[in-house]
């Protein structure tokens, strides 16, 4: 008799925690969010607007501004509420006004190139030898002392280009998606005897990254002293390297005219006191060095002219909107993605993309006639690029001091955080950032959307990107999970990141389900769960950095 009591008291919890869990999906209300995201999206438009007639959109320049100003304008069309700008400081802004680089020596070449972020310009057109160097400490410098004045000066070895031989195209497969699903065991920390395995510019590995920024600055201060009239490199293998282990040869290699020209020069008062620095396609590159081993001389006609802007007025900044709520007003579900990119092409694909999928769900449910019952808020971020910085602002005026982990009184009050930034592919699943608690609820979020391709709640915790600024002061914070695709091997923070690369509709279904998942976080009863606070992060490491 026991054994049965037992049994059905077991049967009556398990009953009451089903339906304590049991979320309150609005089928048809999700129903409508999807026809109007599927059928009329507005998402390719807005891309293009953010890429082809503002891009690029670097933090600090005229052409951010005037993308927000944009966006800003469309907020107000569609009828949102408190649209407006929040300012930080920066540094000094910079754009490229104007460049020429034509190898004229031994023949004429135009040469595929691209100046670093905030690189000083040439004093106009110049035509000057190449030379190459091979400096990787101090005592180099003598080498070439006296040697350098007036040259342009190749700065890295020759890389062998290999013909493609693998998938350039990275979508959710069956083993990509068992991977997302499982978290990893992490590898032993490094102890303080570990070999340092930084890379990047000549010299990193010598004392950490403070000793390789220390050495290029000495460099830098080297060829300004020696008359250098600009640098050439190939690009920084490293970056995308570090872009996962799956990666082709080829993709960690880029060639066939693409450039990643990687860290650029200082925004602060040492703006503008470098010589010239422009990363070359490759096979640019290679094609001047072997000239050079043959001994026959190499001239390159070059103009570079670029423009500052003094921090007048905070050149950082966020731009905001919102759909007010109802009973539950005072709450907020927050849509974020980052509105600035890299200057290199036109920030399409990193990130328009994920800009214009936040704004076309902000239309699609006003659009719709949502009435949520929390407020729901849509920002789109500035330099994300330099680290971060708009979200972490963001953070640290109305959430909480992360560094102490004082909160703030909207706190309470952010329900979650939901972020887009990994390109233009369809939307997989989220990354539930080790929120366990989660799962529950956005299994049942992710039913009615499983005929869209939304299947994967991956556990672990991804970093680079803006949710993690939100993860840091112990909010709910999630990273949609969408395929790659050409992201890591061709558009990431490169000249090649331009709207041609955007796929349409894989973007109609990202604003879709984005659109969805705010819906259901701001109709539910309560806020979703939350892991423990994490602890002051004061003294704990380096700042995150860019996506």
């Amino acid at each position: 008799m026991k054994r049965i009591a037992f049994i059905a008291l077991a049967i009556i919890a398990a009953v009451a925690l089903s339906e304590a869990q049991t979320e309150k999906i609005d089928y048809a209300t999700i129903g409508r969010i999807k026809d109007e995201g599927l059928n009329h999206s507005q998402v390719m438009d807005h891309i293009s607007w953010l890429s082809d007639v503002y891009g690029p959109r670097l933090t600090g320049s005229p052409a951010i501004q005037q993308a927000s100003e944009w966006a800003m304008k469309k907020f107000n069309e569609w009828d949102l509420a408190n649209v407006h700008q929040e300012r930080w400081k920066f540094g000094k802004g910079w754009s490229l006004v104007k460049l020429n680089v034509t190898m004229i020596e031994p023949q004429v070449q135009p040469i595929i190139a691209y100046p670093k972020e905030w690189s000083s310009g040439t004093k106009g057109p110049i035509t000057a030898d190449v030379v190459r160097v091979q400096i990787r400490s101090e005592a180099d410098f003598a080498r070439y002392r006296g040697q350098l004045n007036g040259k342009i000066v190749l700065t890295q070895p020759a890389r062998a280009v290999r013909m493609y031989e693998g998938p350039n195209i990275l979508r959710m497969d069956d083993k990509w998606t068992a991977e997302a699903e499982t978290t990893p065991v992490p590898a032993p920390a490094a102890g303080p005897s570990a070999p340092s395995t930084s890379s990047g510019q000549a010299g990193s590995g010598r004392g950490g990254a403070g000793g390789a920024a220390q050495f290029r600055q000495k460099l830098e201060e080297f060829y300004v002293a020696e008359g250098v009239v600009a640098t050439f490199d190939r690009g920084n293998d490293s970056d995308m390297a570090a872009a996962g282990s799956d990666l082709t040869w080829q993709q960690q290699h880029p060639d066939g005219g693409t450039i990643f020209p990687g860290a650029g020069y200082a925004r602060d008062e040492g703006a503008g006191k470098s010589v010239p620095g422009l990363t070359l396609a490759v096979e640019h590159y290679n094609r001047m060095m072997r000239v050079l081993d043959k001994n026959v001389p190499v001239k390159v006609e070059l103009n570079v002219e670029t423009k500052y802007y003094d921090e007048t007025g905070m050149n950082g900044f966020n731009t905001i909107a919102e759909l007010p709520g109802s009973d539950l007003a005072s709450e907020i579900v927050l849509l974020g993605a980052h509105f600035d990119s890299h200057p290199y092409a036109t920030g399409a694909t990193d990130n328009a993309t994920g800009s214009a999928a936040m704004m076309e769900a902000m239309r699609i449910l006003k659009t719709v006639g949502i009435k949520p019952r929390r407020t729901i808020r849509v920002a789109l971020w500035g330099g994300e690029e330099q680290g971060l910085l708009g979200s972490r602002a963001y953070v640290r005026d109305h959430i909480a001091d992360v560094e102490t982990m004082a909160l703030k009184p909207e706190h309470a009050k952010l329900a979650a955080y939901f972020n887009s930034d990994n390109g233009s592919g369809k939307v997989r699943g989220v990354w539930m950032q080790g929120n366990l608690a989660v799962r529950p609820i956005f299994e049942q979020w992710i039913t009615p959307l499983k005929d869209l391709g939304v299947t994967i709640l991956g556990p672990r915790s991804v970093t680079s990107t803006d949710h993690l600024s939100f993860d840091n002061a112990g909010i709910p914070a999630f990273q949609f999970l969408v395929d790659r695709l050409e992201y890591n091997s061709r558009t990431h923070h490169s000249n090649m990141d331009t709207f041609d690369r955007v796929q349409r509709d894989d973007m109609v279904q990202q604003a879709a389900v984005i659109a969805v998942f705010a819906y259901n976080a701001a109709m539910r009863d309560e806020k979703l769960p939350r892991k423990a606070l994490p602890p002051p992060q004061r003294g704990r490491g380096s700042s995150p950095s860019g996506q």
